[in-house]
């Protein structure tokens, strides 16, 4: 695979992953929204449709890792360091590329985030569309639960590869997918599962830049859990798998 060619797949990919999980916490999240308040199972598998939409698409450029996690595991266990910023630089213009696609499909409701006169409600805060925010705020455990919650989408990862069915059959990524749901309803809850330091960077610069009415903070102090964490939990595992396997 060239640099332009995982550049190309690694953005497109990573744009329509964040789309589609932007889209999926906007439309529970903002008022006016039809799918508004439908609950923690539809943002699960809105990232798992995105991670499935963007997956098949990017992989015939790039493999679509569409997470630097995902990527340092891979180059861990393998020991081949060469492409790996490219990857990273496509999933992090991906992921800021597909935030902004998400504003904008959006705009009329981030547009109406304002209190209107009469109205009971507050404006809707709008950084959890965008990245993750705790709800306990704990930086020890909120890490670990990064790490843990990665380790968990990682290490089937690379354990996928050497399922010879799933390769010849092509479901790889639909199995990913469903992996990506299932940690979404069981390890979710703490953090939001980042599990992917593009998915929750990308979408938070974005956030800080929007013109979006009342959109609050953008919680930086809060930003590097999400990053570090996956990417410890994508390396840990790329250990765990070439130890074992």
């Amino acid at each position: 695979m060239s640099n332009g060619d995982i550049f190309v797949g690694e953005t497109i990919g990573t744009a329509i992953l964040i789309l589609f999980g932007a889209g999926v916490c906007a439309a529970v999240t903002l008022r006016y929204s039809k799918a508004r308040a439908s609950g923690w199972v539809v943002i699960a598998f809105g990232w798992g449709f995105g991670v499935l939409a963007g997956a098949y698409t990017a992989a015939p450029l790039s493999g679509g890792h569409l997470n630097p996690a995902v990527t340092i595991g891979i180059a861990v266990d393998t020991g081949k360091w060469g492409k790996v910023w490219v990857y990273l630089l496509g999933q992090i213009v991906g992921a800021m590329l597909g935030a902004v696609l998400a504003y904008l499909v959006y705009l009329a409701q981030f547009q109406a985030n304002v209190n209107k006169e009469g109205s009971p409600e507050e404006p809707t805060p709008t950084l959890g569309i965008f990245s993750t925010i705790p709800e306990i705020r704990n930086p020890i455990a909120n890490l670990i639960t990064e790490i843990i919650a990665t380790i968990a989408l990682v290490l089937p990862v690379l354990a996928f590869g050497l399922t010879k069915g799933l390769g010849e059959s092509g479901t790889t990524v639909l199995i990913v997918s469903l992996l990506v749901v299932g940690i979404g309803l069981s390890l979710g809850g703490p953090t939001g599962y980042a599990i992917n330091p593009a998915r929750d960077l990308g979408p938070r610069i974005v956030h800080t830049f929007l013109p979006i009415p009342n959109k609050g903070t953008s919680d930086w102090g809060y930003s590097w859990i999400p990053v570090v964490g996956p990417l410890i939990g994508g390396a840990l595992a790329g250990l765990i798998y070439n130890a074992a396997f």
